[in-house]
């Protein structure tokens, strides 16, 4: 991931109308597609400023925000100590080169995070790790596009082919693998869909 573009751009993301609606969105079919109590333990990766939990913060138990742009992080905390997001726990991470935390959680989202992932395998697995059997996974990002998303130079992947991401979700250890229609960013030179994939962490994986 380009961090230093985020650490740039994190202390106005949340001034672009068209993020929070995303956002906004997004909680909503997370809403719709999974049933969420007062009990869940949240861990949203690669959070950014924290917008989808904000946005679910209500539905759900203790939350935690985890990503590794050292400016979003500020925001991050800046929310929790405002009480923007209440009682939130913000962690400094990035699972393709971290060690895998020694928590658990019920749920966790990340929301156009993969797609900037060269190698999703060690990702996908620490997921798998951090979530009690039985827990579940929430994927949003970007369907496979043609690369003019984020240009020529991009080092990540050029949205995601569902049937790929499937194949290493049940690898990583996840089972119950479900896509739908999620989300439309529109941009000049076209309208880029979102995927929300839900998958449930196998019992027998650890």
């Amino acid at each position: 991931m380009s961090i230093n573009r985020f650490d740039e751009r994190a202390a106005t993301w949340d001034e672009d109308p068209a993020k929070t609606e995303r956002a906004r969105a997004v909680a909503e079919t997370i809403r719709a597609t999974i049933p969420l109590d007062p009990a869940i333990r949240l861990l949203e990766y690669g959070s950014g400023t924290g917008l989808v939990s904000q946005a679910l913060q209500d539905h759900v138990g203790p939350v935690t925000l985890a990503d590794s742009s050292v400016g979003m992080l500020e925001v991050l905390r800046s929310k929790v100590a405002a009480g923007t997001i209440a009682d939130a726990r913000v962690w400094d991470l990035d699972l393709s080169r971290d060690p895998v935390p020694d928590e658990r959680f019920d749920l966790i989202v990340t929301v156009m995070v993969l797609h900037h992932i060269p190698d999703l395998r060690p990702v996908l697995r620490a997921f798998a790790n951090l979530l009690e059997a039985g827990g579940r996974l929430c994927v949003v990002d970007l369907e496979q596009e043609d690369g003019s998303f984020h240009g020529a130079d991009f080092e990540g992947h050029h949205g995601l082919d569902r049937d790929d991401l499937a194949t290493m979700l049940g690898i990583a250890g996840f089972g119950e693998v479900r896509f739908e229609h999620c989300y439309e960013i529109a941009r000049p030179q076209r309208t880029y869909d979102l995927f929300l994939a839900t998958c449930t962490r196998d019992a027998k994986s650890r």
